[in-house]
């Protein structure tokens, strides 16, 4: 099974390849997250050449049912993010 990369992983990576101390290098990636949420809280998408798009968009409320006791239900209307790759990065992984 394949590791998940996680933001420690990023800091570690970024801490290793720099003169920067962890705590500098800590601080700049959480600044970047919180950049990121911010843009697509406020715009809805965030675009990120050579590598992809995340966008926001509003679910449809909808009926479902609690499998325990059959019961239907309706599900409430969400927000919720996908990510389309670009192009570039596509081809990067699907060589031909």
């Amino acid at each position: 099974m394949k590791k998940t990369l996680t933001k420690a992983d990023i800091v570690e990576a970024i801490y290793e390849e720099t003169d920067r101390n962890r705590v500098d290098v800590k601080t700049v990636v959480e600044k970047l997250l919180e950049l990121m949420k911010n843009a697509i809280r406020k715009d809805g998408s965030l675009l990120l050449s050579g590598f992809g798009k995340f966008e926001a968009y509003e679910k449809a409320s909808r009926k479902g049912r609690n499998p325990q006791t059959e019961e239907s239900i309706t599900l409430p209307s969400r927000k919720v993010i996908v990510f389309r790759l670009s192009r570039k990065f596509r081809s990067e992984l699907n060589p031909e």
